[in-house]
């Protein structure tokens, strides 16, 4: 089976021009097939019927892979004997009628308002640092922005007369405080934080340059610890808070799709959903009657 891998990988990446990190996946999860074929004493591709690969998925849940993981092993089958078929290395795609496992959609979790209160104002407002990493938290939770598009934030994409930041060709608004942290930050900050150097990055390092993502998620972190919140707080927590609290305090749900950068709105239905739950677990405590 070794031949026909590299020859599907390299279809992949040549033809279907998927990254290496996702032609390494598809590789993994057919290698296991492969482990799984040769411990039934299959070595040859055409031997390989319907009933072997669905008592390979019997197998994976039988030994507790993650549904997710499950599914993905099918897309990965799916992809290598449709491959296989097309190139007529096999007379029949004995894939076509395996099917996933259902996916349990479980919401994003999300942090609280007031938690959300804690993390902005841990920030020290005393120093360049400080003014800097509150303002990028302010703006990272009024526009809902990705992490990759907050360390790329060049100067000319924020306009404080119009209260607007320009992300990707999109436009969101900044919001009252997240106004008030750039404008400290930008008269107070910037300027001390990396000396004669020039530099067009909105949030610079200390040597001018754009922050990597990793560096910013290492100052997400040791804030989160300042605020006593004891959540996995990640960028992604942030955008999730950003829109499930926008949709609870009435937005609509097109104008959170097109900040969030959604091609697709049914991506951003989930946060509905997170907010008619939330509002029911309001209405259970609240009511008297209930």
């Amino acid at each position: 089976m070794g031949k026909h891998l590299d020859l599907f990988t390299q279809y992949l990446g040549e033809e279907k021009k998927m990254s290496e990190n996702t032609i390494q996946s598809y590789r993994r999860d057919l290698a296991r097939l492969e482990s799984y074929c040769n411990g039934l004493a299959i070595e040859d591709l055409t031997e390989v019927t319907q009933h072997n690969l669905e008592s390979y998925i019997d197998y994976l849940e039988a030994g507790d892979f993650k549904t997710s993981t499950i599914s993905r092993n099918v897309a990965s089958i799916h992809a290598f004997y449709s491959y296989l078929y097309t190139c007529h290395e096999v007379e029949t795609d004995v894939s076509r009628g395996l099917t996933s496992p259902k996916v349990e959609r479980v919401d994003p979790d999300i942090l609280t308002e007031d938690e959300v209160v804690r993390l902005l104002e841990a920030p020290s407002s005393e120093d360049p640092k400080g003014l800097r990493d509150k303002a990028m938290l302010e703006v990272m939770y009024a526009t809902g922005i990705k992490v990759s598009e907050l360390v790329k934030l060049r100067m000319q994409d924020v306009d404080l007369k119009t209260d607007m930041l320009i992300v990707n060709g999109r436009s969101i608004p900044l919001g009252r405080h997240a106004r008030s942290a750039m404008i400290a930050y930008l008269e107070s900050g910037r300027n001390k934080l990396f000396g004669e150097k020039e530099s067009d990055i909105l949030f610079p390092n200390y040597q001018g340059e754009a922050m990597s993502r990793q560096g910013f998620w290492k100052i997400l972190k040791s804030y989160v610890k300042d605020a006593g919140i004891d959540k996995d707080v990640t960028p992604c927590l942030l955008r999730h808070s950003f829109a499930a609290h926008l949709i609870e305090h009435g937005a609509d749900i097109k104008s959170v799709s097109i900040m969030l950068g959604h091609s697709d709105i049914s991506t951003t239905q989930v946060y509905a959903r997170m907010a008619q739950n939330s509002l029911r677990k309001t209405y259970a405590g609240a009511h008297p009657r209930n």
